[in-house]
């Protein structure tokens, strides 16, 4: 057998004619209703066998195959009067106003050809106030037209410049205004046109014209923009379902297509008996409703066709577009075998590339394991267990699946006559990659390879080291663990996704997996001067991270360090010199701490990338591993505790605070009195009214800053909270501030408060007054408790923050997956160019340098260390 392979050189879009409607279809629809009394479709009918079959047992009369085997074959809908398609009306509008009403000839330049376009493109349309009163339901009752829109309704109002008169430079006739009332409605001036004055109109243009309107005449003339035949969609597409009660579910689309036959019938018969104009022009009107809407029902102007329950027909459009559309819902993202989720819960002491599962999930969970010479062994152990861990099924080279026996005799059977080349499907067990994630996955570490480690209990258990590029936390947030099941794909989480790869993120090249909060605490009391211990406390340190030798003492007092023991992780080729968050140098020489308490920078910035580039992400992850279980073992027996005592302020320093805000009541009078008098002076390109807002923001952002001062200087550096702040474990100053002396100026939008009662913010409150305690400054701390309109002016300023995280997720959201869609294809090859999908170069050096960022320090950081750098004291 000879392939011949080809190249697609171009894809060529087209319209449906009426004729090749008719020539595709396979069926004449011309009943509205689906079963007959035995349950069998009707032939004629919206379910007939020609259209495919979806019953089991029925062959399809097309094709002749069964449930499986037919695809589905379209039949047609012949429609009484033509309707306009909703999806075209925009390419209708363009070529009615680009064509004369009489000739049917193109009466105008090429530039304003494309004027129209733009202006077409842009929506320049009539506005309908109010929808069509229409009843809607999709019942078998035929739905009416309750009452006529009134001529003045459809009509926009004139422009207050009159439009010069058009005219046709072929037939010299005046060309009167086209405009489209939205959705199908077009007016030539004031006359409303049918559909079939539109589509006489649009067949008569000549085909030069045609081209110069950019249709192709031989596969899209615009007189097929308008429906004459229906294509009704095959069976499959729109399938019947049977309810518990036995009763039949009809789809959507079906529902809609009874609603177009009725109408259709309805007309026709109208037309036939001689019914007056006005009868048969709104049931057409109807007839175009239900055509528009079966197309789309979120058709602007027009109220959507509802289930009998109420609910809006999820209609052709409805399908297709939409996070629960066709293509995002079920091609972009689908729903995957061997994969779990549940909440996550800390555990520090298992590897931060590890992932605690349950063992209920390992049980259900399988990976294949192709039987070698060497696995045979393992294989029949797996076979014959009737415990975890076990093999669930044993496949075939053939592809037959079987299922692992229940019994002794069977396992046994079925042992022996496993043979090389054969796959079990076994359970997960210790040792097994997986990939781990958290929605929202917005970078590329929200999904990491782990090694499974199986568990008792019903969460995932993660280090909380690697939490932060999943951006998890404890409060009930839960994961999905998908397992992989070929050896190609695991291989490539092993390369490429295990987690410690991704110890730097590939966004600046800085740590994204560190240590953090509890361990920067631990790490900076352990290295500390005075932190020692004894010989048996150095030795049960030191056991719980895995180390069974002791160093030498300290000769002095015979006693361990902490900065000796974390000393024992550094590598001994690492020399630096750090200025700390605390204004402190820390030394280390050949991988000896000899100076410094190690804080957030030192740890994070410093060592862990300088050990991440130079000696690479294996050992950088047990180096993680067992610093942040030394930092633990440290802190939990030196301890770090908050206590209401560590917020409050002195009485001494409770007088300064209160002089400071004195001070500022006293300042922000005055300017109000200066503005008052009109003689505040004015900042440049500001009203007096925002001088004075200004002015005041400052003095209530000096006052925090000042209070800022005196907190810190009475709690000194000996209190939890500002130790944390200070070594940036957790918290900030503002916090102490805010807890222990005033929660300070509320804003919205960088503004005081403003908004509210007229000419108050609060009913609490005189009208008119600018005061700081009138226009958000809170005078309370949080220790003390805030007054209800503090607590009001609080929650005002609190509002904005969430309101625009919200916002800001959103936004962020949707650009991101917007710049996804477009970069799918960009791909960076070999040759150091990015390459889009038809093989274009879209840069020739990706990143202009050819630098991968979280390898971009690697040259820097591995030179050798200056020795002026390091204090050789």
């Amino acid at each position: 057998m000879t392939y011949v392979s080809k190249i697609l050189d171009k894809i060529k879009f087209s319209l449906f004619s009426p004729e090749m409607i008719r020539k595709m279809s396979a069926a004449k629809i011309i009943i509205p209703d689906t079963y007959d009394d035995d349950g069998y479709p009707i032939d004629g009918g919206l379910v007939d066998t020609r259209l495919g079959v979806v019953d089991p047992g029925l062959r399809c009369k097309t094709c002749g195959g069964r449930v499986k085997e037919c695809p589905g074959h379209f039949g047609h809908l012949d429609l009484v009067r033509p309707v306009l398609h909703v999806e075209f009306a925009k390419q209708i509008l363009y070529v009615l106003k680009s064509t004369c009403f009489s000739c049917k000839r193109i009466y105008i330049s090429k530039e304003k050809l494309q004027e129209i376009a733009k202006e077409v493109e842009q929506e320049v349309t009539i506005e309908q106030e109010k929808p069509l009163p229409v009843e809607v339901a999709a019942t078998p009752d035929v739905p009416v037209l309750t009452e006529k829109p009134k001529e003045e309704e459809k009509e926009k109002k004139k422009s207050k410049k009159e439009k010069v008169a058009k005219k046709c430079n072929r037939c010299e006739l005046e060309i009167p205004e086209i405009k489209l009332l939205k959705p199908t409605t077009y007016y030539k001036g004031k006359e409303p046109m049918l559909a079939s004055d539109v589509r006489d109109w649009l067949a008569a243009i000549p085909d030069d014209d045609l081209r110069e309107l950019r249709f192709d005449p031989l596969y899209s003339r615009p007189e097929w923009m308008i429906i004459t035949a229906l294509p009704v969609p095959p069976v499959s597409v729109r399938p019947s379902i049977t309810l518990e009660t036995g009763e039949r579910s009809e789809d959507d689309l079906t529902h809609k297509l009874v609603d177009i036959i009725r109408i259709n019938q309805k007309l026709e018969a109208n037309i036939n008996a001689g019914a007056p104009q006005l009868i048969i022009e709104d049931l057409w009107e109807l007839l175009q409703y239900h055509v528009t809407t079966y197309f789309d029902n979120e058709t602007a102007n027009i109220p959507p066709a509802r289930h009998r329950s109420g609910r809006p027909l999820k209609t052709l459009a409805q399908r297709l577009k939409g996070k629960e559309g066709r293509f995002r819902y079920n091609l972009s993202g689908k729903r995957v075998n061997f994969s779990a989720r549940t909440v996550i819960s800390p555990d520090p002491r298992i590897g931060l590339d590890e992932v605690g599962v349950p063992k209920t999930i390992a049980e259900e969970l399988t990976i294949p394991m192709v039987i070698t010479e060497w696995k045979m062994e393992d294989a029949k152990k797996y076979v014959m267990s009737s415990e975890y861990p076990k093999a669930i099924y044993i496949i075939r080279p053939d592809g037959k699946r079987l299922r692992v026996g229940d019994t002794e005799e069977a396992k046994k059977e079925q042992a022996e006559q496993l043979k090389v080349g054969w796959i079990l499907e076994r359970q997960i067990i210790n040792g097994d990659i997986a990939l781990f994630n958290r929605q929202p996955s917005l970078h590329r570490p929200s999904m990491m390879a782990h090694r499974v480690r199986v568990f008792g209990g019903r969460t995932f258990r993660v280090n909380p080291v690697v939490v932060s590029p999943y951006n998890a936390d404890f409060d009930g947030d839960e994961m999905n663990l998908h397992v992989i099941q070929t050896e190609e794909a695991q291989a490539e989480a092993v390369y490429l996704l295990k987690v410690e790869q991704q110890i730097l993120s590939p966004r600046h090249g800085h740590a994204i997996i560190k240590p953090q909060e509890d361990h920067v605490s631990g790490l900076y009391f352990l290295t500390k001067d005075e932190t020692e211990f004894t010989k048996e406390e150095a030795a049960n340190i030191l056991y719980a991270i895995g180390i069974t030798e002791l160093p030498d003492p300290d000769k002095k007092n015979n006693k361990y360090s902490g900065k000796l023991l974390f000393s024992l992780l550094l590598p001994k080729d690492i020399s630096m010199k750090i200025h700390s968050k605390l204004g402190e140098e820390i030394i280390i020489r050949n991988g000896q701490l000899v100076k410094g308490a190690v804080e957030s920078k030192a740890i994070e910035s410093e060592v862990l990338e300088r050990i991440f580039v130079t000696h690479g992400p294996e050992f950088t992850k047990n180096f993680l591993n067992k610093a942040t279980r030394l930092a633990l073992e440290s802190i939990s027996r030196s301890g770090l505790s908050v206590s209401l005592k560590d917020y409050t302020l002195s009485k001494k320093a409770e007088a300064e605070m209160a002089k400071v805000t004195d001070k500022m009541n006293r300042e922000v009078d005055n300017v109000i009195m200066q503005f008052k008098n009109k003689t505040l002076e004015r900042s440049p390109g500001m009203s007096l009214k925002e001088t004075l807002e200004r002015l005041i923001v400052m003095i209530t952002s000096r006052t925090r800053d000042e209070i800022g001062k005196i907190v810190e200087e009475d709690f000194t550096i000996s209190n939890p909270t500002i130790i944390m702040a200070k070594i940036g474990a957790r918290g900030s100053l503002l916090n102490a501030i805010q807890m222990s002396a005033v929660v300070s100026q509320q804003t919205v939008r960088s503004q005081r408060l403003k908004r509210g009662f007229k000419g108050r913010i609060l009913p609490y409150f005189k009208r008119g007054a600018l005061t700081p305690k009138e226009r958000g400054f809170v005078y309370s701390s949080f220790k003390l408790g805030l007054t209800p309109y503090e607590f009001i002016h609080h929650a005002m300023g609190g509002r904005e923050a969430l309101v625009n995280t919200a916002i800001r997720t959103a936004r962020s959201g949707y650009m991101q997956r917007r710049l996804i869609n477009a970069l799918q294809d960009l791909i960076v090859y070999d040759d150091f160019t990015v390459r889009n999908a038809d093989m274009s170069i879209v840069q020739f050096i990706y990143g202009g340098d050819g630098k991968d960022p979280m390898l971009a320090s690697k040259v820097e950081a591995a030179d050798t260390t200056k020795q002026d750098d390091v204090d050789t004291a």
